[in-house]
């Protein structure tokens, strides 16, 4: 009886057969086997071709019979690579070829799933052969990000409890690659933002938070650039609360429909019992003006526009 073969080239010899040259063939089996189950080649995928993979009957170094494959070649288009339909067996497939196209590892014909490979990506393809429809069931490596150069979600990304560590002048793009929100560090920083979402009928809200009692929240403009109080359906406007944020009063811009850009400048100087804060003069006119306020002790100044603001004392 003469020797058959496994579907991965393993020799089966009948009994009585290759006296002589036994040895010499366990060997190359056993040197099959460990392709099998640890041994790495490439594979040269060419483009405007699909690659066929064979299996080399009692003989080491088919390309079907090892255990990791990486994919290499330049490619325009998407290729498949097929194996026979009765192979069994699990592969760790790499994608190292150029052109940004995907390797598609699959049976040699059937309507079975396939295994695609993504460029730049590492998966685990399991083969799960049969004479007529296999499948190929493929799970991705979620491996070293450092390896991927453009990776990609498939779904929200949990922290899991973790943080996301960020280096100094680095943090968020939008998806032009432009930056959107940019980390700035401090080495021994003790105090950070603290972001709070909220529920209907409330406001969210940005704190200062950290182990210091008493924590300022600083807003920097850059240049001669402005903090603006947005309008939306009405005019904008900044509310300074009590110390129980339940009541306040409004500071609040004049509406759209008056066309007024003007500008009030605080006075210098210390504030003093009995003094009276009042606009002491102004320059330019309409939309341009600019209001100087002063401290003064007398309620009206005879010949200046005046504007009695508060009292203090």
């Amino acid at each position: 009886m003469a020797s058959t073969y496994t579907p991965l080239g393993v020799e089966l010899q009948a009994t009585g057969e290759n006296a002589g040259t036994w040895g010499t063939k366990t060997n190359t089996n056993l040197e099959i086997v460990e392709q099998i189950t640890g041994g790495f080649t490439t594979q040269a995928v060419t483009d405007g071709a699909d690659t066929t993979l064979s299996v080399s009957d009692g003989s080491t170094g088919a390309t079907l019979a090892h255990r990791m494959i990486e994919f290499t070649g330049s490619l325009t288009a998407s290729r498949n690579v097929t194996i026979p339909n009765d192979v069994q067996n699990f592969y760790i497939l790499k994608n190292s070829t150029s052109g940004s196209q995907n390797v598609v590892f699959k049976y040699a014909s059937g309507t079975g799933t396939s295994a695609t490979v993504p460029n730049g990506k590492v998966v685990l393809a399991l083969a799960q052969g049969e004479a007529s429809n296999p499948n190929m069931t493929v799970q991705a490596f979620g491996g070293d990000v450092v390896d991927d150069t453009s990776p990609q979600l498939g779904g929200n990304l949990d922290t899991n409890s973790f943080m996301i560590d960020f280096d100094d002048a680095h943090g968020i793009r939008d998806e032009n690659g432009a930056e959107q929100l940019i980390f700035e560090t401090t080495s021994s920083a003790v105090n950070h933002i603290d972001i709070t979402n909220a529920a209907t009928g409330a406001g969210a809200q940005i704190g200062a938070v950290g182990d210091d009692s008493n924590l300022n929240l600083r807003l920097r403009p850059k240049g001669t650039g402005l903090i603006e109080a947005m309008g939306a359906s009405n005019p904008g406007s900044i509310q300074l609360n009590c110390e129980n944020n339940s009541h306040g009063i409004k500071l609040t811009s004049p509406p759209h429909s008056s066309s007024q850009s003007y500008e009030i400048k605080f006075p210098t100087g210390n504030i003093t019992a009995g003094t009276f804060l009042k606009v002491d003069s102004i320059t330019g006119s309409g939309t341009t003006a600019v209001g100087q306020l002063t401290f003064d002790s007398t309620p009206i100044n005879t010949g200046k526009a005046i504007a009695m603001a508060f009292i203090f004392g």
